[in-house]
């Protein structure tokens, strides 16, 4: 497809390397040189240097071309002025904005015919939803939801003392005493896509999928003891802040807010009155124990410097809280906070450019579309939803006599919403929903792309 990115920041940039990635013709506006120099370089795409929301602009990036443009400045208006006016030139374009702003949210949403807006992202309410799923079930480092929450691929790292050390995966359903299935783990940053003999070590990152029942009696019979969230300490009083303040003070949480500007402590003061609001540093250690942290039941680290978040994290996992989430403005810090106590690691950038790319792949395949698309193992292995079409390939067929590419992993069948984890007999059907994982390089955009 012919895109157009305007705006060469985190998201832009991350989306310039995975749309180009999928063999898409980018355009890339930008009113810095360097930035878009610095872009160029390291992708093969066009490049316009001048404001994304004037005419002449959008023109020269040839708008009247474009399939979708994707707004993701630092500014919401000039993300909306530049939606608006590329709808003006091509009524056929489709558009998504970067809308970061809570004051536009109802806007947004009544006014959506009159900005040409197809679609918008909020990291920071993405994040705040993801952080709010992890407090509300905890015991993983992530979730990933596919058959409308039924069926989780789940994150779990093995400590040294974990029943776990030292078990082959075809010898994991003695120990855990529930069905589930190991598709990808990361040991020593590298992903593997293990077999029965795979032997399970200390460090190791598995990643499990299985009805969410199954993940539950899991966690039981490891003897992973979690606790319902009811006092959460938030570091940092970002926009991320807002936004999961009030789900979680929905859920019945208490919430404690230290954030160090006082303009920001008055405003989220008023705008969250069952919080407690703090003025303080969160990297100051006196100022956590005086909030408590010793007693929180999680600690969210949401400052704007990773190396900070990072740094409190740590204290707060040297005090024993039981849930540390911790976020990272960076993908790469995620690398380097891999080998660390940091908890669950949460990164909207991320969190928006997969959404974005999910929007794109169904623009592509409208008829065959990936249902959801998670990025797993670290970046390096995709789970993805499909539902099973009437002239869907060897619907019927055993698993075992299938030929499906190398690294793509039937990790789950779901019919009338019941899920299972299948095996070698079993069969999908059309009407069914199955998830795949995937660690190969070539994108998988329909369910016929898993066959060899």
């Amino acid at each position: 497809m012919n895109i157009i990115i305007a705006g060469g920041g985190k998201v832009g940039s991350t989306l310039v390397s995975q749309l180009a990635a999928e063999g898409h013709d980018l355009t890339l506006i930008d009113w810095n040189k360097t930035v878009l120099d610095r872009t160029i370089n390291d992708s093969d795409v066009l490049s316009v240097q001048g404001n994304c929301a004037a005419m002449d602009t959008l023109l020269t990036a040839r708008v009247k071309e474009a399939d979708l443009l994707i707004a993701a400045t630092n500014l919401d208006e000039v993300n909306l002025l530049c939606c608006m006016t590329a709808h003006g030139l091509n009524k056929n374009i489709h558009t998504i904005a970067r809308i970061r702003n809570p004051e536009y949210t109802q806007q947004i949403y009544k006014m959506r015919d009159s900005f040409g807006l197809s679609f918008t992202v909020n990291p920071e309410r993405q994040a705040a939803l993801e952080i709010e799923k992890l407090l509300k079930y905890p015991g993983f480092l992530r979730r990933d939801t596919f058959v409308g929450g039924r069926t989780e691929i789940v994150e779990l790292r093995l400590d040294a003392d974990s029943k776990l050390i030292g078990i082959a995966l075809s010898e994991m359903y003695k120990t855990v005493k529930a069905r589930v299935l190991v598709c990808a783990v990361v040991r020593k940053g590298q992903a593997y896509s293990p077999k029965g003999d795979f032997v399970l070590e200390s460090g190791d990152k598995l990643y499990i999928t299985a009805p969410t029942a199954n993940l539950t009696a899991l966690l039981k019979n490891l003897g992973v003891i979690t606790r319902k969230v009811r006092r959460v300490l938030l570091c940092g009083g970002d926009r991320i802040s807002f936004y999961l303040a009030q789900l979680l003070e929905k859920d019945g949480m208490d919430v404690t807010i230290i954030e160090q500007n006082s303009e920001r402590c008055r405003f989220l003061a008023e705008e969250l009155p069952e919080a407690s609001v703090s003025l303080g540093d969160c990297s100051d250690q006196a100022r956590l124990e005086e909030e408590g942290i010793a007693s929180a039941d999680a600690v969210v680290t949401l400052t704007g410097i990773d190396e900070m978040n990072m740094i409190v994290s740590l204290y707060a996992s040297s005090r024993k809280v039981p849930q540390v989430i911790t976020k990272i403005g960076r993908p790469e810090n995620a690398r380097l906070a891999d080998s660390l106590a940091l908890g669950s690691i949460i990164c909207p950038r991320e969190i928006s450019s997969g959404a974005i790319v999910r929007y794109v792949r169904a623009m592509q395949n409208q008829e065959s579309a990936a249902i959801t698309v998670h990025a797993i193992a670290d970046g390096q292995a995709e789970a993805v939803e499909f539902l099973v079409e009437e002239d869907t390939p060897h619907c019927g067929e055993p698993l075992k006599a299938l030929k499906l590419k190398p690294d793509v992993l039937i990790a789950s069948i779901s019919r009338q919403n019941r899920p299972q984890v299948p095996g070698g007999d079993s069969v999908f059907l059309p009407g069914d929903t199955v998830v795949i994982v995937t660690s190969g390089r070539g994108t998988i955009r329909s369910l016929e792309d898993i066959f060899a």
